[in-house]
């Protein structure tokens, strides 16, 4: 009987999920697991809770979707807190598992988890196999190793457009079969995870996020066929009030309820069917910024991290400012636009790509703050946190990260003229 754990992380999805297609194909029973791993609701660095109160409870839903999910094709999925290079080795002997099938992280701290947990399957002479399930293109795709990647964006854009072509979606599985005696444990509640009470979004929100796979797959639906949103996208994309200036995708690829293949799929389906423009190009142009961030970080490695950034010269520093940071984070700095996006963010866990711009190049470039204590908090704050996008995207606005530029500066009063002009937005998130 050959046992195998399918280890979810941020791939909480059946459909285009190599790890657990791979593992059923090669299996007689899976162990489908996730672990909240309690050191991802812990205090970060500067202060904050690493996973806030809108991220965990979005990823409560995600994880219950799964586990729903699961249940339909007659498996189920394991559900543990705790931490996986513990847990993962006593259910391997617990059930004589053989292999561990998981998917690959890029970054620093998922990384030293994995390799914590590969150490304790070679004690036990237990086999893994790591999938690549979270972007568009996988590294093998890439007309280039990672080591030898473009530093800038439209170097890496031209390469991969010219050289590479997509894979397929992998085939969602019709039939699971796990141990009979396999015990699922209730899924923890918020409070358990952060001991902290959850809290109600604001009612202006944008959007009302609900984690997992099937609202994602409802959302790409209604988004691109039911209300043919996605024709407009290059020209709504920088908007700041409503459900479908924007994808909104961005929360469900995070944790991946939802596959970057799925949507490539649909966009060319959509240029067959309904239109072919420059809306439906920037969509896919989107996806490939996301991939570009996550190969960067595998790249930079710890780098992305650090003040100085992927900058091998020591760079001016900014200040590890509380008082300013606070200002920033509670909306108060008396700047209108800025002030309005922060209470956006702090409200709902959400704020448009626009506004994560301007507001991080405010905190870098007027108030002179370390961009690391402003990655903190979105990372904190954000329900489409991604650990690769959002380092990468502060870092880019530092002028430390990818195609560097020390004059990366928002005008705030030039930005809130040109995408708020009647001040709507502005109206909206300061009464």
């Amino acid at each position: 009987m050959k046992t195998k754990i399918v280890w979810f992380r941020n791939d909480l999805r059946i459909h285009d999920n190599a790890t657990l297609s791979t593992a059923i194909n090669n299996s007689d029973e899976i162990i489908p697991l996730y672990i909240f791993d309690v050191r991802q609701f812990q205090t970060t660095h500067f202060g904050f809770k690493k996973t806030g109160v809108v991220r965990t409870q979005f990823l409560l839903e995600s994880v219950q979707n799964l586990q729903y999910n699961l249940q339909q094709l007659g498996g189920n999925l394991i559900v543990r807190v705790g931490i996986p290079e513990f847990i993962i080795p006593e259910l391997c002997k617990r059930y004589n598992v053989t292999s561990v099938y998981f998917s690959k992280e890029v970054t620093p701290e998922e990384v030293r988890v994995e390799n914590a947990v590969e150490k304790e399957l070679i004690k036990l002479g237990v086999n893994w196999k790591e999938e690549w399930t979270s972007t568009l293109l996988t590294k093998d795709d890439l007309p280039f190793s990672i080591p030898k990647m473009p530093d800038v964006f439209t170097t890496f854009r031209t390469k991969v457009e010219h050289n590479c072509s997509y894979a397929d979606v992998v085939p969602t599985p019709v039939k699971i079969n796990i141990p009979k005696d396999i015990t699922v444990e209730e899924l923890p509640t918020v409070e358990r995870l952060l001991h902290s009470q959850n809290y109600t979004i604001d009612k202006r929100r944008a959007i009302g996020f609900k984690g997992g796979e099937t609202e994602a797959i409802k959302r790409l639906n209604e988004y691109v066929w039911e209300r043919n949103c996605l024709k407009d996208y290059f020209e709504t994309r920088n908007g700041l009030i409503g459900e479908d200036y924007s994808s909104k995708f961005s929360a469900w690829l995070a944790l991946g309820c939802l596959s970057p293949r799925l949507i490539y799929k649909e966009a060319k389906q959509y240029e067959v069917q309904r239109i072919k423009n420059k809306s439906t190009y920037w969509l896919i142009f989107e996806l490939l910024w996301r991939d570009f961030f996550r190969f960067s970080a595998q790249k930079n490695y710890t780098k992305l991290f650090t003040e100085n950034g992927f900058n091998d010269a020591d760079k001016a520093k900014n200040e590890d400012d509380f008082v300013n940071l606070e200002k920033w984070i509670n909306g108060v700095t008396g700047v209108d636009f800025v002030d309005a996006n922060m209470n956006e963010l702090r409200l709902t866990g959400f704020m448009s790509n626009r506004g994560r711009q301007i507001t991080a190049s405010y905190l870098v470039n007027d108030l002179k703050v370390n961009w690391l204590m402003g990655a903190e908090y979105f990372e904190s704050q954000l329900i489409d946190y991604d650990v690769c996008s959002n380092y990468g995207n502060w870092a880019y606005i530092a002028g430390v990260g990818n195609d560097p530029r020390p004059d990366r500066y928002f005008n705030i009063d030039k930005q809130a003229a040109s995408y708020d002009p009647q001040k709507k937005y502005r109206q909206l998130w300061l009464s």
